[in-house]
């Protein structure tokens, strides 16, 4: 079943007299449940689509339908609500809040979502219910990353936004996160979505879809994709 639509969809920014097409004319469908990657350089447009998919921007032509609404000429008011109800998001760096502990970090989202699942069991999800009590400080970079992923995933959203989760992490520790989203995408049936420029996430994926030069270039479903632990990384 179709969760997201974008159809005919451009991003234009503007300095001065200077324009910059982001992303020209893209369209595609996601369905729900699935494990996709959005692939491509650096300045390819990656980010831009991450960002209008998680209402953090609008765009400047075309329109994007999510869960069968219209979120394209939504206003800042109705963007926010639509985050907090439906999108949740991964970032390379995990914006953690120093001074609160692991438990403290996830539960936080209860105050913004309106069907936010036990923090605490989300944390027993990624395997650090022994760390509850301790600090971001106290907790290794592949630690840190999986609570930011307990805390996207306590807000109960549909999509699930990642923006180079593995990006800060070594080989290892990137492939245990990778296995982690995934589990969760069959789990919980999240739409799970990456950007990244790494070939070998895409290996994984229901979906890879490649943008360069903020157009789509291909989009290939794969029927038996492999699991994290058939990938060479």
């Amino acid at each position: 079943m179709s969760i997201v639509q974008f159809e005919n969809v451009s991003r234009i920014y503007k300095s001065g007299e200077y324009e910059l097409k982001a992303l020209d004319k893209v369209s595609f469908t996601l369905d729900e449940g699935k494990f996709v990657v959005i692939l491509g350089p650096s300045g390819a447009g990656k980010s831009t689509l991450l960002n209008l998919l998680g209402g953090l921007d609008s765009p400047t032509d075309g329109t994007i339908t999510v869960n069968g609404r219209d979120i394209s000429t939504l206003s800042d008011n109705e963007l926010a609500d639509y985050r907090a109800a439906m999108v949740g998001f991964v970032f390379q760096f995990y914006n953690l809040i120093p001074t609160l502990t692991v438990y403290e970090n996830v539960e936080l989202v209860s105050s913004i979502s309106p069907d936010a699942l036990d923090a605490k069991q989300m944390i027993a999800e990624v395997g650090l219910t022994d760390h509850l009590h301790n600090f971001p400080s106290e907790l290794s970079g592949g630690e840190q990353q999986r609570v930011s992923i307990a805390r996207a995933l306590a807000k109960n959203p549909k999509i699930l936004l990642c923006d180079e989760p593995t990006g800060a992490l070594d080989s290892d520790t990137g492939v245990m996160v990778l296995k982690l989203l995934l589990s969760m995408a069959k789990n919980y049936g999240k739409t799970i979505v990456i950007v990244t420029h790494n070939q070998s996430i895409s290996k994984m994926a229901d979906m890879v879809i490649r943008v360069k030069n903020g157009k789509i270039r291909s989009i290939a479903e794969q029927e038996n994709p492999m699991s994290a632990d058939e990938v060479e990384w």
